[in-house]
């Protein structure tokens, strides 16, 4: 008997429960389906947006840019600074890179453009605007990030900010990968030494020879190590 009126209480507090988020949704009823509405008014909208507006941009925009790609993968070829004038600014029929940037802004076409104006700058020793472009490309593919990143590294060196180049090429290296990591551990070991920070030398080439003993890095990586130890007293 004691169960059941138990069992019978449990039951009587559910329906009360039950009765009171009944009688509460019939009370805001009109409030509810206005946030549903929302919801879905939001939902489609954005569906839409992407759909019939950001998804053309983009194909647009990649359409625009394959002209000067190609002018850029030639320069990059022959390291003709003419030819990289008409990759970054196009010409009477075709958009440059520069271009892409400013008419697709937001787009992924205008963002990998970034990367290939930065590069572009780079090669032709104009390190502040390398600098300035490469800082603006995002990417989730790690050899890309590593190379935009090594690369603003470099533009740094070239202008004698080395503390600034030493800690792009740390960032750089940090990717983990067997491709740029092993280059930009190379590059960070050897600006510590010109910053005598001779501890952090050892480390980044012992990393080399530990963590990436097939690279090119890695020949002759033991005198850089002896070096650095021996600079280091």
């Amino acid at each position: 008997l004691e169960n059941k009126s138990i069992t019978a209480n449990v039951f009587n507090s559910l329906d009360e429960g039950s009765s009171k988020t009944q009688q509460w949704v019939e009370k805001n009823q009109n409030k509810i389906l206005s946030v549903v509405a929302l919801i879905a008014v939001i939902v489609i909208g954005l569906f839409s947006y992407s759909k019939y507006i950001i998804e053309p941009k983009e194909s647009k925009a990649f359409n625009k840019m394959y002209y000067a790609q190609k002018k850029f993968d030639e320069a990059m070829l022959i390291n003709d600074d003419s030819i990289y004038d008409i990759a970054l600014n196009g010409d009477e029929l075709n958009m440059g890179m520069l271009n892409v940037i400013d008419e697709f802004s937001g787009t992924k076409a205008a963002n990998l453009a970034f990367y290939y104006s930065g590069m572009m700058y780079l090669k032709m020793n104009d390190y502040q605007n390398s600098i300035k472009y490469l800082s603006e490309f995002n990417s989730d593919d790690l050899i890309l990030s590593s190379l935009a990143i090594g690369s603003i590294g470099d533009a740094f060196a070239e202008l004698n900010q080395f503390d600034y180049a030493y800690d792009y090429y740390v960032k750089a290296s940090k990717t983990d990968n067997n491709y740029t990591s092993p280059i930009y551990l190379y590059k960070a070991g050897m600006l510590a030494m010109k910053l005598d920070k001779f501890k952090k030398a050892e480390e980044y080439f012992t990393k080399i020879k530990l963590e990436y003993p097939k690279s090119s890095e890695a020949k002759n990586i033991d005198a850089f190590i002896s070096k650095a130890i021996a600079s280091g007293y």
